[in-house]
């Protein structure tokens, strides 16, 4: 089974850190700083899923 919304979300605010600490180390461009914004862009996908299938098991 997959992850809570609460887990997700601890989840997105450390990565959004850690994209902020190696873009400042490595530059925008790079390779390393793509590939955790990657990340963090799968991490959210998930988590506004997650929010809408919430959303539509109330209605």
């Amino acid at each position: 089974m997959g992850m809570g919304i609460e887990e997700l979300e601890d989840r997105i605010n450390q990565m959004r850190k850690i994209l902020i600490l190696i873009a400042k180390e490595t530059g925008l461009d790079s390779n390393d700083t793509l590939l955790c914004s990657r990340k963090l862009d799968k991490l959210i996908t998930l988590y506004q899923k997650g929010k809408i299938n919430k959303i539509q098991k109330f209605d």
